[in-house]
């Protein structure tokens, strides 16, 4: 059995012991966490409708940061050229329980 959860603006496929990682929260390492739930798939039962009741509980197991991204902008004959770096924080989350 596996859920698609939507966390911020993105969506995840996850299933019970996955560890993932969701944008930054405010949530203590140990703390629980419900991320509302779009879609359920067990075997060959897809439920999309009616899941409003229904949630996966995660536990926040630390802070992470992603891949640095380097943006470079540069203009020809100008002598214009920038470069700016970005680093996205992470939460990473545990899956503990998926429930209907």
């Amino acid at each position: 059995m596996y859920a698609i959860v939507r966390s911020g603006s993105k969506q995840q496929k996850v299933a019970v012991g996955d560890v993932f990682e969701i944008d930054r929260t405010d949530a203590a390492v140990g703390d629980t966490v419900t991320l509302p739930v779009v879609m359920t798939v067990d075997g060959d039962k897809v439920k999309a409708t009616g899941l409003d009741k229904a949630s996966v509980t995660v536990e926040v197991l630390g802070a992470t940061k992603g891949p640095k991204i380097i943006i470079q902008k540069y203009k020809n004959k100008t002598g214009y050229k920038k470069r700016q770096g970005h680093r996205q924080k992470y939460t990473q989350v545990k899956v503990t329980d998926i429930k209907l």
